[in-house]
């Protein structure tokens, strides 16, 4: 089986077992957001267990996640298209969709900067700045 096939394989598994678990649970989460968690704790899980030799990454993922990446320009032609057909509620929504727009932004900003300080390593206070440990 070709490296792509596989890859994408893996894609379309863990994206199933995600729509699955939403269905089952009710959750008010997209199946694929639960898959691609998944597959990411399965990935850190594997790297962390890596050491004692082997690939932690399922075999082909790299190449269908970098030929999809290559066309990903295609994906959003759905979205152009939806608000092309829904211009006409778009104009008399402006501000609502502005507001939520300005809002999730400044959200999104803000979460991924919490993120990066939990996660960056801390420098002691004794350190001086610039000083490798």
């Amino acid at each position: 089986m070709s490296p792509l096939l596989t890859g994408l394989t893996w894609l379309l598994v863990f994206q199933c077992i995600g729509e699955v678990l939403v269905r089952a649970t009710g959750a008010p989460v997209p199946g694929p957001v639960v898959g691609m968690v998944l597959l990411f704790a399965l990935l850190r899980w594997r790297a962390v267990r890596g050491d004692r030799g082997g690939d932690a990454e399922p075999a082909g993922l790299a190449v269908a996640a970098d030929g999809l990446l290559k066309h990903l320009s295609l994906l959003f032609v759905p979205a152009g298209v939806g608000v092309m057909l829904h211009a006409s509620r778009l104009a008399d929504e402006w501000l609502a969709i502005l507001v939520a727009l300005v809002v999730s932004t400044v959200a999104a900003i803000a979460a991924t900067a919490l993120t990066m300080r939990a996660l960056m390593p801390r420098e002691d206070e004794s350190d001086p700045p610039g000083n490798p440990r």
